[in-house]
């Protein structure tokens, strides 16, 4: 695949990002979306960006971390067992960022994609994962002129109390909608599935909301200890199979 930093332009400075387009075929290729997972950017996102441009798409991948300069690899599993210095690295990181910060960053993807000639006019799509999850069906509420189909996979606070949760977008969302939410998962439980699952379906959202047995928080980066092979091959499987539905 055909990868390549940007410096990609927001209304606060120059954010990192990647492109990756198909090796073969002639573009214009429908565009989409990668709302990356809290560990940060790092090569299993670039597998990722690899994979899905595989599939035929344009595929761009901001660093929404970007504000805080440049960083060293995140140990997040150092970080959650109480490293200090990992833990330092990972609170800077997570306070760089916010639900309005990511916003401007998906506004800065769309109009970057918009301007490449070899991205296809037209809806975008786009796919989030943990942290990620939750931007998907944000941008997909907030831009929902622009975003024709989204995806959340074990994405963590998308129906909570908060004045700025996702599910509360609901009723300006127009894309088609699939989320799918880990086992065991803290950030994302039952009482949020059927609070996301209420508020799309009243909304007459096309969605599938759904929580995958057998799959733990993380499980689609080949990276994480809790990847699983399996579940992350029907992940793949069920994202093109959206995004091909809609935007090709």
């Amino acid at each position: 695949m055909s990868q390549t930093e940007i410096a990609l332009p927001t209304p606060e400075g120059e954010a990192r990002a990647f492109v990756f387009k198909p090796d073969s075929g002639v573009g214009p290729w429908p565009a989409a979306i990668i709302a990356m997972d809290a560990p940060a950017i790092r090569p299993a996102l670039f597998e990722m960006g690899e994979r899905l441009a595989a599939a035929g798409y344009y595929v761009l991948l901001p660093d929404l971390f970007w504000r805080a300069g440049p960083y060293p690899p995140l140990d997040i599993a150092a970080a959650r067992a109480g490293d200090k210095t990992a833990g330092e690295l990972f609170a800077k990181l997570r306070a760089s960022t916010g639900a309005g910060r990511q916003m401007t960053d998906v506004k800065a993807c769309l109009d970057y994609i918009d301007a490449d000639p070899a991205a296809k006019p037209g809806k975008v799509g786009i796919t989030g994962y943990c942290m990620g999850g939750s931007i998907a069906l944000r941008a997909a509420g907030t831009y929902p002129d622009r975003i024709g189909a989204a995806a959340s996979f074990h994405g963590g606070n998308m129906a909570t109390d908060e004045e700025r949760s996702p599910h509360r977008l609901a009723p300006a969302i127009k894309a088609k909608v699939l989320v799918a939410g880990a086992i065991e998962d803290r950030s994302y439980d039952e009482a949020q599935n059927t609070l996301l699952t209420q508020s799309l379906s009243e909304a007459g959202v096309d969605a599938e909301v759904s929580i995958w047995e057998g799959c733990k928080h993380g499980w689609v980066p080949t990276d994480m200890p809790v990847h699983n092979p399996e579940g992350a091959e029907r992940h793949w499987r069920e994202l093109i199979a959206l995004f091909d539905s809609v935007l090709k």
